[in-house]
């Protein structure tokens, strides 16, 4: 009964979350056609997300892609792995948690014995010891892809400010995951807030060095950087709630508004 609960209240908060966003969405066409590419492209927030989207590539590139630039030209690639892997290791309880929740529990078994490997073996997870000679291979899980299995649909597309590419259901997602992922709620309850924030860091240089070229290449090809980005964005997303191998993500690739899947998938499709 509790769950229960549970997943009524966050599924109104999302509600919650898309009537506040959706206040100051534009209107839509009359033109039938017109009216269908406006449905299926679902950014009834287009002009305000366009313009967020320019706000943050304007900080990424005077902040962000900078010091990540810097930090793959200056640390040789074997310490960069080190860092990647030690952070994966952090967040390996959140990720057996969201397992068990979507009843994943095959993935659940390989995530606890990845982090008990590498925690020990791996020295602190620097080592990816469970993967490279255990075969056991690392998967992130969070709030809004639980959210998304328990059946709570995206809604419209939203940019947020520094965030980047999300919707209702994520961005509460992501704030669930900011509250209670268990390494940031230790840190805080002893003191040590602001490690959170070096944490956080460090996972944004380390993702955001790991796409440079990727994204740049994406920039000089795109008629539209924005449009490109909000569909590779929402096929990544939707190949990590079906836990399928995004093939390194962000190269570009068609996105149906209705993918055909089975089970447990076809609770994430957007709607």
């Amino acid at each position: 009964m509790g769950l229960c609960r549970l997943r009524r209240g966050i599924a109104g908060l999302v509600a919650l979350t898309a009537v506040a966003a959706l206040s100051g969405c534009a209107t839509a066409p009359t033109d039938p056609d017109e009216l269908a590419d406006y449905n299926e492209i679902n950014d009834p927030l287009e002009p305000t997300n366009r313009a967020i989207f320019e706000v943050n590539l304007y900080l990424d590139r005077l902040i962000l892609r900078p010091v990540a630039w810097t930090y793959r030209e200056l640390v040789p690639e074997p310490p960069r792995q080190l860092v990647t892997n030690f952070l994966n290791n952090l967040r390996s309880p959140y990720t057996f948690g969201h397992d068990l929740l979507q009843g994943e529990f095959d993935r659940a078994g390989v995530t606890i014995a990845r982090f008990l490997i590498n925690t020990t073996i791996g020295v602190a997870g620097m080592a990816d010891v469970a993967g490279e000679i255990f075969g056991l291979e690392y998967h992130a899980e969070d709030a809004g892809q639980t959210l998304a299995v328990w059946g709570i649909g995206d809604g419209p597309y939203l940019m947020l400010p520094v965030l980047g590419p999300s919707n209702p259901r994520d961005a509460v997602g992501t704030g669930i995951d900011w509250l209670i992922e268990p390494v940031n709620w230790v840190l805080r309850e002893n003191g040590a807030g602001e490690l959170v924030w070096v944490r956080t860091g460090f996972d944004a240089v380390d993702k955001r060095h790991q796409v440079l070229d990727t994204l740049d290449s994406i920039e000089k090809s795109s008629l539209d950087f924005y449009a490109q980005i909000r569909s590779i964005s929402r096929q990544r997303r939707l190949d990590e709630i079906r836990n399928k191998d995004p093939g390194g993500g962000f190269a570009p690739q068609p996105l149906s508004r209705e993918p055909k899947v089975e089970g447990r998938q076809a609770a994430a499709e957007p709607k």
